[in-house]
């Protein structure tokens, strides 16, 4: 409780007050002469009453006159004691005072903060009567919820700050006991300059070192959501290292049911985030747990972060391959062969020989799939040495051109370029898949270059991480399988690489003034994703080893463009999703293929999403319609929290007909243990608010100073009557009524 005293106020300066009295004697005198040459005498009266009235307010505004309001509070002062409640707390780097252990402990910033209040020093300043003393915790997880939440809650200095002294009246002090750590709200000092004008002090007790701990950290890992059973699939994950030194170690990947692991060797540079990844060949189907691991290392203080886990599906899946080339040259034989022989790849060739005709036989089509139906259901498409033709029997049409770029980009199909030496992909370029070609070829050399000896590829550094260029089982097999494939002795007339392509190989021996010749480069086009592979010689490849790493490098391109289409699909929609394993706060893009009862692309309909979230709460959103016959739609929303988003999609309220899926959001922790205490951002904060930055050693110095605080000053609240709104409002409303009398009075 408390009580409040108003008085009115002025602060006019020695000028404005004596022209504000001459102002008054005019008036009067001025009023006294009008009265006394009035024929009304009553009305003049009343009118120069009024008139001075006006004169009086005026002179009073220029007083400057303001209404005060004076609360004095009738309860002892109070001292607020704040203490950092986070998960960085966890952080062991604290060491505790020579008050409390003689030999100085290090212990996590949690349990210095609990010592610190539990010491006789706070002790004495709660029991003081002095002062009303209450202490409570700030951007604390509560209790009861699970780990994935409580790694979403941040810290909030400013907060914390603003509603204690918002809602806590007569403040003596504020003790802030923190690592200083903020990551979400207002900047701090923001609440100290709020506590500075209200003449609140603020005092901080610094918790933590200021210098990183020395720590291994398993910072990002990205897997795929599925991956084909019997195939390998790539694990990227980061390492972001504080320690002083390169450490030589080895990282673990499990599966947490079966006990299945692989590891790999790896050196972590000092202080760096270190790239790199991991394969993991899948067994079997459904769904998987496994977990990402280091060993701690020598002098690493952090070990909760040294591993993580995550759910992978394997999957049994049938893909739709289509061949189309123009002579049975040996490349074009045996990538039939590798794919035909694939039991989970189906494969369709189209053989337009210019002298022979169309080819016949097993596994053959005698047409190119004109109709979007039969045309839609092919993953991947294998462009040989075909070029464009008026005679579908010859060549691909321009039409047919166009039907390949929107499969690819509206379709999320994947396309594969491998030239010949009859030069037909510079008509190819010439026509609608020009966009999609990811080089730059050289007009002037349309045959190509011939090698008396054989050429070989160097992979580049991303190359050397890509899954499509590992043919070995492990990364460390892969360089030496590379270094002895046998090589080529023809390749494509290339200048350079078109931007935003990656070239993942080079020409071992040649290069112009762009550089090395890219030999091997893809991007992604639309939905969908390309390949181009410089020269046709990957069937030599087979020399001593049969099938092993051709068949292998085929089977991983087919899969790897295969893999956003086939995330989710069913008899009526296909729907795939980017990132697909995205992060709390990150927008998910949704794209979706939609087909009548038929197979051809949807041509009206609505496409609606069901989106249920971890928590249970659920919505609906409708996919807006891409321009074009392919049936496609796209659609966004955001992931809020971590955990599994369960995910239907339908035609037009179908829902028998359409598909489910789970879209898994990686919940990454705000908190992080490790991190340096931030004593920078605490001493801003008490310079700011006039108070003092201490150490744990400085506390019992700290307690006498508070309680030599003086009392805090009563409330001041000043309203400024001379610029109120009201007061300008009376002002005008008395010099009308002044105005009109005048006229009613004949004073003209």
């Amino acid at each position: 409780m408390s009580f409040h005293i108003s008085h009115l106020t002025f602060s006019p300066s020695p000028l404005t007050f004596w022209i504000g009295i001459i102002a008054l004697i005019a008036i009067v005198a001025l009023s006294v002469t009008a009265l006394s040459r009035a024929t009304r005498p009553v009305r003049t009266g009343l009118l120069e009453a009024l008139r001075s009235i006006c004169a009086l307010m005026a002179v009073l505004m220029l007083w400057q006159p303001e209404w005060r309001i004076i609360t004095e509070p009738d309860t002892k002062p109070k001292v607020a004691i704040l203490y950092d409640g986070s998960l960085s707390t966890e952080t062991t780097d604290a060491i505790l005072p020579a008050f409390i252990s003689a030999n100085q402990e290090v212990v996590s910033r949690k349990s210095w903060i609990e010592q610190i209040l539990a010491s006789e020093d706070f002790k004495s300043l709660q029991e003081d009567e002095q002062n009303i003393v209450f202490t409570q915790p700030f951007s604390a997880p509560d209790a009861d919820s699970d780990a994935l939440t409580s790694s979403l809650v941040g810290t909030d200095i400013y907060t914390a700050l603003d509603t204690v002294i918002e809602e806590q009246p007569n403040l003596r002090a504020v003790v802030l006991i923190s690592d200083g750590d903020w990551n979400t709200g207002i900047e701090p000092v923001a609440a100290a300059q709020k506590m500075r004008r209200r003449k609140i002090p603020l005092y901080a007790i610094a918790t933590g070192s200021d210098k990183t701990l020395p720590d291994l950290d398993i910072s990002d890992l990205t897997a795929p959501t599925y991956g084909i059973t019997g195939e390998n699939v790539q694990i990227p994950f980061t390492i972001t290292s504080s320690l002083k030194r390169d450490v030589r170690t080895v990282v673990r990947l499990r599966d947490l049911k079966t006990g299945q692991e692989r590891t790999k060797n790896i050196t972590i540079p000092a202080g760096q985030v270190y790239h790199e990844s991991i394969l993991w060949r899948l067994k079997n189907e459904g769904t998987s747990t496994l977990e990402l691991s280091i060993p701690v290392s020598n002098g690493e203080l952090v070990t909760i972060n040294n591993k993580r886990a995550f759910t992978i599906s394997g999957r049994r899946e049938a893909l739709k391959v289509l061949v189309i080339e123009s002579t049975p040259r040996w490349e074009y034989r045996f990538i039939r062969n590798a794919l035909y022989r694939d039991p989970g790849v189906t494969v369709d060739c189209l053989l337009l020989h210019p002298k022979l005709g169309v080819g016949d036989g097993p596994g053959y089509i005698q047409e190119f799939p004109n109709q979007l139906e039969d045309l839609q259901k092919y993953d991947v498409v294998f462009i040989g040495d075909i070029g464009i033709s008026d005679d579908p029997t010859k060549g691909i049409t321009t039409q047919q051109a166009e039907l390949l770029k929107g499969l690819v980009e509206n379709q999320a199909s994947g396309i594969v370029f491998i030239p010949g030496a009859q030069g037909n992909q510079f008509s190819l370029a010439n026509s609608a898949l020009s966009d999609l070609i990811p080089v730059i070829l050289d007009d002037e050399k349309k045959e190509g270059f011939i090698e008396a000896t054989p050429s070989r590829l160097n992979l580049t550094t991303e190359g050397k991480g890509s899954l499509l260029t590992m043919l070995g089982e492990t990364e460390e097999d892969n360089p030496l399988i590379w270094k002895n494939l046998p090589g080529f002795y023809w390749h494509a007339p290339i200048k350079k690489a078109k931007g935003g392509t990656d070239v993942l190989a080079v020409h071992a021996n040649r290069s112009n003034q762009f550089g090395r010749i890219p030999m091997l480069v893809t991007r992604t086009a639309g939905s969908g994703k390309v390949l181009y592979l410089g020269h046709d010689s990957a069937w030599r490849w087979r020399r001593g080893v049969e099938d092993l790493y051709h068949y292998r490098f085929w089977g991983q391109v087919a899969r790897w463009m295969s893999y956003q289409r086939n995330m989710a699909a069913g008899e009526r929609i296909r729907l795939y999703f980017t990132p697909d394993r995205p992060k709390p706060g990150e927008s998910v893009t949704l794209n979706a293929n939609a087909f009548d009862p038929y197979g051809a692309p949807l041509k009206s309909g609505d496409v609606t999403i069901d989106i249920t979230a971890p928590d249970g709460q659920a919505r609906r959103i409708s996919l807006d319609k891409a321009d074009g016959a392919w049936g496609a739609y796209s659609g966004r929303f955001k992931v809020t929290q971590p955990g599994a988003w369960n995910i239907s999609a339908a035609i037009d309220e179908d829902s028998i007909n359409g598909i489910k899926t789970i879209l898994m959001a990686q919940g990454t922790a705000i908190e992080k243990t490790g991190q340096p205490a931030r004593i920078d951002v605490l001493e801003e904060m008490t310079r700011v608010a006039k108070g003092k930055l201490v150490t744990g050693d400085q506390i019992s110095s700290l307690i006498s100073e508070i309680k030599s605080l003086p009392n805090p000053q009563p409330e001041e609240t000043r309203i400024p009557l001379w610029s109120h709104w009201a007061s300008a409002s009376a002002l005008i409303l008395l010099l009308t009524i002044f105005w009109i009398g005048r006229k009613l009075n004949g004073t003209f």
